[in-house]
């Protein structure tokens, strides 16, 4: 045979070690090869359990070498080659028993290794999967439909409802509807007017329209998003293991040793024995041990981490950067406040605008309509129902003729109205306008609200040792700077693309172990260009998901501070593992050396050091109290209760506004009236509601926030709450008294009426954030 006939056998022998099924196979022969020579060494039959043990020692060498000098070839030298020698030297000895039980742990350690590696995948399907693969070019004869590549800058090209805008162009119809959040992440739909620039991957959320390409495929916006995130994350450095790095200086000492040994004494046996000893069990099995018990604990909580390299670097993260949209916001709209035309409730509007949008698909009508049903409004059935793209809703409403969305062009609003817009711009808010039989009637305000858990996450990871906390969005600089404010974020970057994103990442990644959240497509190149990519798995995109490292499944951004929590305290109890494993080989070796350790009592000494350190590892598998605090199940269920009271009361607070804002002109009988149905609410609703929390929510939420005492600020401002409504009701006397509310009493009252709406919002964001955050 040949030299050339050679090099194919061994590249067929390589590919056959390096096998993905070889680890599983190698751990059920080791496993049988221990179980059978157990069994045989029962039965008195001891040379069967020398065969059973020598042969599964022999079937773990082979592969082992595989591993050895592929890792040799990367010029990498780990645990792998120890447990190579000191396989060899118990066949060379005869110590079938050790070898038996050393190829168990190898074949242990690596099928841990590999089942965590192949979870990871970074091939971003989903990306490619939402790519367009053809469009529908207009021509002369019609509109044909024809493969992507064929694309050229200058074709008219038609886009209908629901697809995917296939390559960059400009608007040539009147205007397009688009939902742009697989770029932008933002989930608030925007109006592209004729001559507007449109870039590929968004999606036509409106009527057909049509589009004039300006890009071709692969010179448009989305296809360069896939080249960033297969970019990104080759340039990925691959982790390097824990047991390794540990091993590349026991591996040198061990050798080491065992040589001297053998030199000074002139016996076999005591190298041998050395090596026994020294063989990295803490490194091949317990770090792995507690590294998968740190995964496991951390999937039970709704965070899936797709490998050990992932939670070893998770605990040694000093910057997180955190998209806006989807991860400290909810990622839908909701409604912020209703305001109604004089002689209407805000009750009422919302009403109406929810019974004519009970039917529509858009993200503005849905957040109207749940606010709705949370509120227990009941809908009226609408009939002749038109929708216009960009422009709202139209139809009958229990008679009268009723739209919502945007006021016709040209229309002036009425007075009032000017403190909506005013308001809208403040709070970085979208306008619903309503309009009753032609005439503007109310108006409902809709945000992202930023999710409740946020606030506690963020001060979590800071004391979890996150030095710093960036937000990287695409959204509007004004309303990413008051989230950031709010949160006490080091620093925000607003307006971003995905390419923007990923060189901020990279910028980051210089100075500390980085890590990345996000939830859309947006976030992929991002997720992947970090040491550490974080997704919003719950509602976030696939592409997002494929292209992180971890994955949180659950609607919860706090599952991330607990997944740091989990990786620190896995990472820490793996290296006590390894170093107090290594501690006891390295008194062990030195016993070996000295002669003092034959090969079968080293043998046994390190199965006990092995047993050690193991339960040592299974430690990560136990709950940290310290990082979620636990409740009883009544206290869950008390949270879950009044979080959904806190939804019902919305229009209380409201009410309280309307009030207030009512009273800024010469005060009348119906301006009186507001304010009485607004103190009927406060006794019949809102004061019940703050004094069952007291006697009943807080109590029981005390023996898991540490006492009365954690709760004693909340108190206090249940008290301001009733002070100032009594004060209200003590007006209103005044003002029977005397037929109606006197010019001296206004001043007062509307300090009253906005000082309440102040406290009662801010504490409801306490509790929501302190106490509702808590429940899963």
């Amino acid at each position: 045979m040949n030299h050339s006939d050679r090099i194919p056998r061994r590249r067929r022998l390589m590919a056959a070690v390096m096998s993905p099924r070889l680890e599983p196979v190698l751990l059920v022969v080791t496993t049988a090869a221990l179980a059978g020579g157990v069994v045989a060494w029962l039965a008195d039959a001891g040379g069967l359990a020398d065969l059973f043990w020598g042969l599964g020692t022999a079937a773990a060498v082979v592969p082992a070498v595989g591993w050895v000098l592929s890792a040799l070839r990367r010029g990498q030298a780990g645990v792998d080659l120890i447990a190579v020698l000191a396989l060899g030297g118990t066949l060379a000895v005869g110590e079938y028993l050790a070898g038996a039980l050393i190829a168990l742990m190898l074949a242990t350690g690596r099928t841990l290794e590999a089942a965590a590696q192949r979870r990871a995948s970074h091939d971003l399907r989903a990306l490619l999967e939402h790519a367009p693969r053809s469009a529908h070019r207009r021509t002369d004869a019609g509109v044909d439909t024809v493969p992507l590549a064929e694309i050229a800058v200058g074709d008219l090209l038609v886009v209908r409802p629901g697809e995917v805008v296939p390559v960059d162009g400009r608007v040539e119809s009147t205007a397009a509807v688009l939902d742009e959040s697989v770029l932008t992440g933002e989930p608030l739909q925007v109006e592209r007017i004729e001559g507007e620039g449109v870039r590929s991957g968004v999606v036509n959320a409106g009527g057909a329209f049509e589009l004039r390409a300006t890009a071709t495929e692969q010179d448009s916006t989305y296809a360069g998003i896939v080249r960033l995130a297969q970019q990104a994350g080759a340039e990925s450095a691959p982790v390097v293991r824990l047991a390794d790095r540990y091993a590349a200086w026991f591996l040198p000492l061990s050798l080491a040793v065992a040589g001297l040994a053998w030199l000074i004494s002139g016996s076999a046996v005591r190298a041998v024995a050395v090596l026994v000893v020294a063989t990295p069990c803490p490194l091949l099995l317990a770090a792995p041990v507690a590294i998968v018990s740190g995964l496991s604990r951390a999937s039970r909580l709704g965070v899936v981490i797709r490998d050990g390299g992932a939670l070893e670097n998770l605990g040694r993260a000093r910057t997180l950067l955190l998209d806006k949209t989807g991860t400290l916001t909810r990622g839908r709209p909701r409604v912020l406040d209703v305001t109604a035309a004089p002689g209407l409730k805000p009750a009422e509007v919302l009403r109406l605008a929810a019974s004519l949008d009970q039917y529509s698909p858009h993200v503005l009508a849905q957040a109207i309509v749940d606010t709705a049903r949370e509120r227990k409004l009941e809908l009226s059935a609408p009939t002749d129902v038109a929708e216009e793209p960009g422009r709202g809703a139209t139809g009958v409403v229990d008679g009268h003729r009723v739209s919502i969305g945007r006021l016709a062009p040209g229309e002036e609003p009425p007075v009032w109205a000017k403190a909506v817009d005013n308001r809208a711009l403040l709070d970085g808010a979208a306008i619903a306008w309503l309009t009753l039989d032609g005439e503007p009637a109310g108006a409902v305000l809709l945000r992202d609200p930023m999710r409740h858990d946020a606030p506690r996450t963020l001060r979590h990871l800071r004391a979890a040792g996150i030095e710093r906390l960036l937000m990287l969005t695409g959204d509007r600089a004004a309303p990413a700077r008051e989230v950031a404010a709010v949160l006490g974020l080091d620093e925000v970057r607003a307006e971003l693309g995905p390419a923007d994103k990923v060189a901020a990442v990279r910028a980051e990644r210089e100075r500390a172990v980085t890590v990345m959240v996000g939830d859309g497509v947006n976030d992929a190149p991002a997720l992947a260009a970090a040491d550490i990519g974080v997704a919003m798995g719950a509602r976030g995109s696939t592409a997002s998901s494929e292209a992180a490292d971890i994955v949180l499944t659950t609607d919860r951004v706090d599952r991330l501070a607990d997944a740091v929590t989990i990786a620190q305290r896995a990472r820490r109890i793996a290296v006590q593992s390894a170093l107090g494993g290594m501690l006891l080989s390295l008194a062990a070796m030195a016993a070996a050396a000295a002669g003092l350790l034959p090969p079968a009592a080293g043998a046994l000494l390190q199965e006990g050091i092995d047993v050690a350190v193991i339960l040592n590892a299974l430690r990560a598998l136990r709950v940290d109290q310290a990082a979620r605090p636990s409740l009883t199940p009544a206290a869950e269920a008390l949270i879950h209760r009044f979080s959904a009271e806190h939804d019902d009361l919305q229009d209380v607070l409201e009410a309280v506004r309307a009030a207030a804002d009512r009273l800024s002109d010469t005060p009348g009988p119906k301006d009186l009236a507001a304010v009485e149905e607004t103190h009927r609410l406060l006794t019949e609703r809102l004061l019940p509601h703050e004094y069952a929390e007291e006697h009943e929510l807080y109590p029981a939420l005390a023996p898991t926030l540490g006492g009365p005492e954690a709760t004693a600020t909340m108190s206090r401002a249940h008290t301001e709450i009733e002070r100032l409504s009594r004060r209200i009701a003590t007006h209103l006397e005044l003002a029977h008294a005397e037929g109606g509310l006197a010019p001296e009493q206004l001043d007062d009252l509307r300090s009253c009426l906005y000082g309440l709406n102040t406290v009662l919002r801010l504490h409801f964001t306490q509790e929501e954030e302190n106490y509702f955050s808590l429940a899963p």
